[in-house]
């Protein structure tokens, strides 16, 4: 059978170990694109090099600027998450690996020392020149810092809908009215190709997936376990570069908006009757059985382009770093993907300090949590319970060493939400001109617990983060201000039902308006 889907594919093809990776015999350790030829003596391009197009597409275009708009100076690697400096265990980009040799995570690191040969300031130029240009692939907020995340890969294998370049904006009335801040900010990352911040990564895997299928690699299709955006962001990638996609999702836990997506795309779509954990679980046994490329958080490549939202950041503020980063957490690998893009920041010169980090659980699914209120003793996975910001409805995160190793090195904070409060957030947060989903209702519970405790300052500059589009949760918004939810909707709006006639028409109007007039004193 395997043969069929892959003629390359045969039992001879070396087998997936107990440690999910491929030996690669067959293979040379470091492959190198011979398709450009590239200039080693001089740094990237600051400014664009097209003036007139020829009747190229953006592809033509940039492929006929390669040796001046590609440099290979610079190089990135798979290592063991968190390795001493002893540590001599390291892949090739190219190798399909997810663990070390010890079963433990991985991590993208970069030749530091190359990239340290160009100053912050130098950085800073290259990227802020790109900033909403349609040249291919700097139009993309991931690729626009292309050097620092996936360097090696030639840019005819890239697959991008110039995600990212997400908007950053004053939260001022809800700031004002609900926290008592007048420096609040959202970034809101929900506002992307499939409404998630999921798309940041996964433009990164779905290219480098795209790379070792031209390269001939046993990849026959890319599957993921999904709480519903990683599943849409991946079929979507894979639609665009013609790769087949495979999503496990727990049965009747994500939303409607969500599940119709990788349906959509054309994924192959598998609805599992159990959690994320089970559905993760299975995944993880299927792709180590078959030539399929995992796409979960699990594979380090995702967070190389989650962190780009990051450096986003710090780029819309100038290059001025906030006090706070509040970002949801649920198998936390976002919290280390931002961790490492301000990280990144700091030592190549950009910034001189990172912000303190916050990450925001559901207390219906809240193992880091737990965790950090113990102080950091031991680590208990849990059984989640159902939670409206089922995005983050999971018990047994991949990345809780990641999570755990960013939020020590940022001075960082972990806080919860209970369902009420979240849901209250949500609907407060759309009063005041948002439409948020309740992931970041998670977000803004612990930014006001952290307000309310004083641990927040009124004037210290914060960003929350909204990790998908609230059009993707209208049922539990409907829900809410319906009455649906017992014991729920303290902020509910629901319509008025009123007969057809002037008098009662006014009657309601006039209601309203006296509620709504301004109280002077």
């Amino acid at each position: 059978m395997l043969s069929l889907l892959n003629p390359s594919f045969s039992p001879f093809t070396p087998k997936i170990n107990s440690t999910n990776h491929i030996k690669t015999r067959n293979f040379p350790t470091i492959v190198t694109c011979t398709s450009s030829t590239f200039d080693h003596s001089s740094p990237p391009p600051i400014t664009a090099t097209t003036s007139h197009r020829n009747h190229d597409n953006i592809k033509d275009e940039a492929r006929r600027h390669r040796s001046s708009s590609d440099n290979h100076n610079f190089s990135a690697k798979y290592v063991p998450f968190n390795a001493g400096l002893d540590s001599t265990e390291s892949y090739s980009l190219d190798e399909i690996v997810y663990r070390s040799r010890s079963g433990g995570l991985l991590d993208v690191q970069h030749d530091m020392e190359a990239l340290k040969k160009f100053d912050g300031a130098y950085w800073k130029a290259l990227f802020d020149s790109r900033v909403g240009k349609t040249t291919w692939p700097y139009g993309s907020g991931v690729w626009s810092k292309k050097e620092w995340v996936l360097p090696e890969i030639d840019s005819d294998d890239i697959v991008s809908a110039f995600e990212g370049n997400s908007n950053l904006f004053w939260a001022e009335r809800y700031g004002k009215q609900f926290v008592g801040m007048n420096d609040l900010w959202v970034k809101h990352c929900g506002i992307s190709h499939t409404g998630s911040f999921k798309d940041l990564g996964m433009t990164v895997l779905v290219s480098q997936v795209n790379r070792l299928r031209k390269m001939n690699r046993p990849v026959v299709g890319v599957g993921c376990a999904s709480t519903g955006d990683t599943s849409a962001a991946l079929s979507a990638y894979c639609a665009s570069a013609g790769i087949p996609s495979i999503v496990f999702l727990p049965a009747n836990k994500i939303s409607t908006a969500q599940l119709v997506q990788p349906i959509a795309n054309g994924s192959l779509v598998l609805s599992i009757d159990t959690d994320f954990d089970g559905c993760m679980k299975l995944i993880r046994e299927i792709t180590s059985e078959l030539p399929i490329y995992l796409a979960n958080s699990l594979n380090s490549l995702r967070l190389e382009g989650q962190k780009t939202a990051a450096i986003e950041i710090l780029q819309q503020f100038d290059w001025q770093v906030p006090d706070w980063v509040i970002i949801p957490g649920g198998n936390l690998g976002n919290i280390y993907a931002f961790y490492k893009g301000f990280k990144m920041c700091k030592d190549l010169g950009l910034v001189d300090r990172i912000p303190r980090l916050v990450c925001a659980q559901a207390a219906n699914a809240n193992p880091l949590y737990l965790y950090y209120k113990s102080g950091w003793k031991e680590f208990k996975a849990i059984k989640a319970n159902s939670t409206y910001a089922s995005a983050i409805q999971i018990g047994d995160p991949v990345s809780i060493d990641r999570a755990v190793f960013a939020l020590q090195n940022s001075d960082g904070i972990v806080e919860e939400a209970t369902e009420e409060e979240l849901m209250d957030a949500m609907a407060q947060a759309d009063s005041t001109g948002m439409f948020v989903c309740p992931h970041t209702g998670v977000a803004l519970t612990a930014l006001m617990k952290l307000r309310n405790s004083g641990v927040i300052g009124p004037n210290e500059r914060t960003v929350v983060v909204s990790t998908a589009h609230g059009l993707k949760f209208t049922q539990s918004k409907t829900d809410y201000h319906s009455g649906d939810i017992p014991g729920m909707g303290r902020f509910a709006n629901p319509p008025v039902t009123v007969k057809a006639d002037f008098g009662s028409v006014m009657d309601e109007l006039k209601g309203f308006l006296l509620s709504k007039a301004p109280k002077y004193k």
